[in-house]
């Protein structure tokens, strides 16, 4: 049950500045590894296997800590488990400044990893803090941000590495971020604790969940070598299936589960986190597609360019994402969340089939990618948005963790597909797949996106003006 108590003091500018900063910093750190990635396997004589792992263990350690995060945050408090977790991402960014070698830098990014639970602790922070309608515009206003703090890391972290060092590309953002969670620790307001459980933790659940994530992740990481290990990659959805079945027996048991499957049954919770699962497929489709057909150069197509010029012609997607943020929670509130659903998947699902018959001009590739971008960001914040005001005050945590950790497997599903199927078209002997494998992704992607308007169909509405 909900605690009874005088209502919290509503969010003042300097705490919303600190709240605002804190998801800027954590989105620069959160991506400065993705375009250093070369250079990091050069430094530090990484093989592939290496990178690869390097490239995902933050999305493992986010994806286990996100519903985590969130069940603390409505039992506990918004304020005092954000600001713990934070401690936590900071003393990981210091460890990855500071890594020798691969395995201190991997420890670094399994602590860096603690920061995907921030979003869903922001997010009961503001909803504890402001009325419905302002909440989802705040929302929208967090997302918005964390992507911008994507696009500042994506785009300085190359040059920082190669002008300083790569000590200095984890360490600029860490200190960044070490100052705004004091501000955020000294000027947010605090939050009182939601259901009180007996302060019971579910760490059988817990501990089956984690297997189940990290599991499947390993799954689609070895999906596109398949033919090079058929019994490993068999034996890995043989314990994911039997971690499942666990974990489902175990938390329908638990007299205070991790996280409670009753609020799966939610339509609210279902629907929001199986749209979010089909439109990140066909967002991270694109995300993963587009740069690589940049940076070929086959037989009529692809345009050769460079990591400079490939980050460039991602800026105007980069600018959209970050506006979608903020328009997502101010249209979901004033047109209602199941038009704006409906119409930014129409935009999505067109313009991934349109590239995919259209793309031998930069500028095709350029207005695609943007109108994914925007139309992606506006579409999942208005779930977000939708979801987090539309359950109880202490089930915003978990119900949108639950959002969020589909949003990261959906974004894991749709790269490690688009991998695949650009691994099977290449040729023996060659390193450039063939066109047809960039038009059947394009395609595949843009039809899955669209089977999202059956859902949004059954949603109700949501205006709150």
């Amino acid at each position: 049950m909900t605690t009874a108590l005088s209502p919290p003091p509503t969010l003042r500018k300097g705490a919303l500045v600190a709240l605002g900063t804190l998801t800027l910093a954590t989105g620069a750190l959160e991506s400065v590894v993705t375009p250093t990635l070369p250079l990091l396997q050069r430094e530090l004589g990484m093989t592939r296997s290496e990178g690869a792992l390097l490239s995902i263990v933050l999305l493992i350690t986010g994806a286990l800590v996100t519903p985590v995060a969130g069940k603390l945050g409505d039992r506990y408090g918004g304020k005092p488990v954000l600001v713990r977790l934070m401690w936590v991402v900071c003393l990981g960014g210091l460890v990855s400044a500071a890594a020798p070698s691969t395995p201190v830098l991997l420890a670094g990014q399994v602590l860096q990893g603690a920061m995907v639970g921030a979003v869903p602790l922001s997010f009961i922070v503001v909803r504890k803090h402001l009325p419905t309608g302002s909440s989802k515009v705040a929302i929208g206003v967090i997302s918005g941000l964390f992507i911008a703090g994507g696009m500042v890391g994506t785009l300085t972290a190359g040059p920082v590495a190669e002008q300083l060092s790569r000590h200095w590309m984890f360490a600029l953002p860490t200190f960044a971020l070490v100052a705004a969670t004091t501000a955020t620790h000294l000027l947010l307001p605090q939050d009182p604790p939601g259901r009180e459980d007996g302060g019971r933790i579910d760490w059988p659940g817990f501990a089956l969940l984690s297997g189940s994530l990290v599991t499947l992740l390993l799954v689609l990481a070895l999906a596109a070598d398949i033919a090079s290990a058929p019994l490993v990659l068999a034996g890995l959805v043989v314990l994911l299936a039997v971690l499942v079945t666990a974990w489902v027996a175990v938390e329908r048991r638990a007299a205070a589960p991790m996280v409670d499957l009753r609020m799966l049954a939610l339509p609210t919770v279902w629907k929001s986190c199986l749209l979010t699962f089909v439109l990140c497929i066909g967002t991270s489709s694109a995300i993963y597609l587009v740069p690589q057909l940049f940076e070929l150069s086959g037989d009529g197509y692809g345009f050769g360019a460079n990591a400079t010029l490939i980050g460039l012609y991602l800026i105007p997607g980069a600018i959209a994402a970050v506006v979608a943020g903020p328009l997502g929670g101010f249209s979901a509130r004033r047109f209602g969340t199941r038009g704006v659903i409906s119409a930014a998947t129409v935009v999505m699902a067109a313009s991934l089939v349109l590239v995919a018959v259209v793309h031998s001009e930069v500028w095709h590739l350029v207005v695609a990618k943007m109108l994914i971008a925007l139309a992606s960001g506006v579409a999942v914040t208005a779930l977000l948005a939708n979801t987090a005001t539309s359950v109880d005050e202490g089930d915003t945590g978990i119900a949108t963790g639950l959002v969020l950790v589909t949003r990261v497997l959906g974004f894991a599903v749709g790269v490690q597909a688009g991998g695949a199927l650009l691994t099977a078209a290449t040729p023996a002997g060659s390193d450039v797949p063939a066109e047809s494998a960039f038009v059947i992704g394009f395609a595949v992607a843009g039809a899955i996106t669209a089977l999202g308007l059956l859902i949004t169909r059954t949603m109700s509405k949501g205006v709150t003006r």
